[in-house]
């Protein structure tokens, strides 16, 4: 798994963020440690702790992701949480789990509270970054996956990863996250200089210009502003080195005017039909995962209410063998109802560990069916990215051919502008000369 974390507070958006409505599924699988049985309740109970202390991170957010193409048990998940606590000291804390599936992929997040509230303090969590890295190496080792390559080699790390701001980004602007990274990173390694590459991205319909932040970033036809320090994975002192000081381009609202102004009504036109084209290819897929999302939630809930039944009636055989009365007293002293108890302590483990088991194998066979659905929608998605990329090149190369005649104008009404202001052409003949 990759495991992930960070330190953070803010506990009511990030409970927000754990429930947010976006995934097909979100389990709150465990609450450890709190008053409260709801996620909010339970970080602003984390938070209201901190207040004695002057900790502002007060929380330990950490996330894992296996393999998508993996099966991942609930009870992996769960080693890989419990492993983590040990190793970054965080036992007994309070805790929460929360389960997302998207798009046939399940990954959890687990959160603890970092104040030890017997003594209020903030836990301190020393070089926890290595520490997660080293026990994603041993899950992926230990489970028989495919290591990845930043793991194995940390300089051999994909640089087309991308966070879920630019995720949401491509999405507004019905791109693949990873073409445009694609097509900056590209466009930066076949550049030497500011020139190139302004005009590798334009060839793909993205102009450079000066960020709110005096930085440089680069907007596409359709007004989304890309930072290119971000995408192109390199230091913004090193974009400075190249591409130049940013005072001297146009701002993002003047180049958004532009590139308004250059796309012709054609143009715009075949964008927003492709736009449509694909929204209406997409829709029948995404009908189809939200039945069957809506399908595997009434499984999952009716197998829990069958084992829910079955633990109350399991439960009330366990308390009859304890005997009252005179017998009841009898197996007391003889220690007869110690054994008993022990027995319906074992079984009771028993038939937990049995209810976990058969829910999480109908998770993962819920999960494999999806993701024959996803394998269709990922096909869809490949095809609608060639296409808008071919669109993308083509209002480019239109946009790069209507900047050279702009520029030239533009250089000559310097000119004109030069020679107007010039004293000499406005002087009358010079007279002493003639004398």
């Amino acid at each position: 798994m990759i495991i992930k974390g960070s330190q953070r507070g803010g506990a009511t958006q990030l409970a927000s963020h754990l429930l947010k409505s976006e995934n097909e599924h979100v389990e709150i699988h465990e609450l450890r440690g709190f008053v409260s049985d709801d996620l909010h309740g339970a970080f602003n109970e984390a938070h209201a702790i901190a207040k004695g202390t002057r900790c502002q991170q007060f929380l330990f957010s950490m996330s894992l992701s296996p393999p998508p193409w993996e099966r991942a048990s609930t009870e992996s998940f769960e080693r890989a949480a419990n492993a983590a606590e040990e190793r970054l000291g965080l036992e007994g804390q309070p805790r929460a789990i929360v389960f997302h599936e998207k798009e046939g992929r399940r990954h959890a997040h687990v959160v603890w509270s970092r104040i030890d509230a017997e003594n209020m303090r903030a836990i301190n969590l020393p070089h926890f970054k290595r520490k997660l890295t080293a026990l994603s190496k041993e899950v992926f080792l230990e489970n028989d996956w495919k290591l990845p390559e930043g793991l194995r080699d940390p300089n051999l790390r994909d640089p087309l990863n991308f966070n879920q701001d630019e995720w949401q980004q491509a999405l507004r602007a019905g791109r693949d996250p990873r073409e445009i990274k694609q097509v900056f990173q590209r466009a930066w390694s076949q550049s030497d200089s500011a020139k190139a590459f302004g005009a590798a991205l334009l060839e793909n319909g993205f102009v450079i210009a000066r960020g709110d932040r005096r930085g440089h970033v680069a907007i596409d036809y359709t007004g989304e502003v890309y930072a290119i320090a971000k995408y192109t994975g390199v230091r913004a002192s090193g974009v400075r080195e190249r591409l130049g000081d940013p005072t001297t381009l146009n701002s993002v609202e003047d180049t958004k005017t532009a590139l308004r102004e250059r796309l012709t009504p054609r143009l715009r036109s075949m964008s927003d039909q492709l736009r449509k084209k694909q929204a209406d290819e997409q829709k029948p897929l995404k009908d189809e995962a939200r039945n069957l999302a809506r399908t595997h939630k009434a499984e999952r809930a009716k197998l829990k209410a069958g084992q829910e039944k079955r633990w109350l009636d399991e439960s009330a055989l366990r308390q009859a063998r304890l005997r009252t009365g005179v017998k009841g007293l009898f197996d007391l002293v003889t220690g007869k109802t110690q054994q008993t108890r022990e027995q319906n302590d074992r079984e009771a483990w028993q038939a937990l560990k049995r209810d976990q088991a058969q829910m999480s194998d109908l998770i993962l066979s819920q999960i494999a069916e999806r993701r024959h659905l996803q394998a269709r929608i990922d096909e869809m998605r490949k095809k609608q990215v060639l296409d808008r990329t071919k669109l993308d090149r083509v209002i480019g190369q239109v946009l790069h051919m209507k900047s050279a005649p702009e520029k030239l104008q533009s250089d000559k009404n310097r000119e004109i502008q030069n020679r107007s202001n010039d004293p000499k052409r406005h002087a009358g003949p010079d007279r002493d000369a003639e004398r």
